[in-house]
């Protein structure tokens, strides 16, 4: 079971990468199979399906992502932790309000994203 405190300390560690825009440190928190869901892959990517497989893909997509908001800066609001997963929920893009549930292989490594925003 994922303990608070890692929670915690995933999210804080997270967040500071993405307001670094440092696509490595970013990427060091996923697996190679992660499967990541979001309404933001329809709009950058074009992909009906919101869904991007695999690290290199993802990669490609937030380095897409980091291009198109060059003064993208999240604001962590709160940590929701579950058994293997972690609910992230900040002020992202634009002033929007967003949750990234993301579930953990028993490396601790995010294996599946789902994101959601108002």
């Amino acid at each position: 079971m994922l303990t608070e405190q890692r929670a915690r300390t995933l999210a804080a560690e997270w967040i500071d990468a993405w307001n670094r825009h440092d696509l490595d440190a970013i990427l060091v928190h996923y697996a190679e199979a992660v499967e990541f869901t979001s309404p933001f892959v329809v709009r950058l990517l074009d992909d009906l399906t919101g869904t991007v497989r695999g690290k290199a893909a993802l990669r490609e997509y937030f380095a897409r992502g980091l291009g198109a908001y060059p003064d993208l800066r999240f604001e962590l609001l709160q940590v929701l932790v579950g058994v293997n997963s972690v609910t992230v929920y900040y002020r992202s893009v634009g002033n929007r309000l967003a949750a990234e549930v993301m579930e953990l292989d028993a490396q601790g490594q995010v294996v599946r994203v789902l994101a959601h925003y108002a």
